[in-house]
């Protein structure tokens, strides 16, 4: 199963644009009211917390775009970013059998998927951010993730006997 949302990166950089050109307008009011007109009181902080909480929720809920491959024998995972200076990507790729467990995480706005995988090294638990995919998207994700897992308990079951 093949699962991206790629096709979304045109929304994701006008939202990202948005949220920069929120931030910068809400700092030059700040200055302008803090220097100059001073209408608002003390409610003219809020010209600067509000971009600021902006910036902060677009960043934490991660990288917006998310790839997933399960096709062939490999599970192939990429997590990317579409602002160029947080452009701070990942890739993974790795069998299908090395799959132990996946947890996802949903925190009100922020949605993180856990991979465990076994490794020379021991379990190694990779993270994505997958927050922007839809329920759709997500649901798939698991029905993918859990046909993976059960396919290896059952392969592992066959070998035992």
């Amino acid at each position: 199963m093949r699962l991206n949302n790629k096709n979304k990166a045109g929304y994701f950089r006008f939202l990202s644009t948005l949220v920069f050109i929120i931030s910068v307008f809400g700092a030059t009011a700040f200055l302008l009211e803090y220097f100059i007109y001073d209408y608002l009181g003390s409610m003219q902080y809020l010209l600067i917390i509000v971009p600021v909480v902006t910036v902060l929720i677009f960043y934490w809920r991660g990288r917006q775009i998310f790839e997933y491959d399960s096709d062939g024998e490999a599970l192939n995972f990429k997590n990317s970013n579409v602002v160029l200076f947080l452009n701070k990507s990942l890739s993974d790729e790795f069998p299908k059998y090395k799959l132990l467990a996946y947890d996802i995480i949903n925190i009100f706005i922020l949605k993180r998927l856990y991979i465990t995988i076994n490794s020379k090294k021991g379990n190694i638990v990779l993270k994505y951010d997958i927050s922007y995919l839809t329920r759709k998207e997500l649901n798939d994700l698991k029905i993918s993730l859990s046909k993976v897992i059960r396919n290896n308990k059952e392969q592992k079951r066959e070998d035992i006997s």
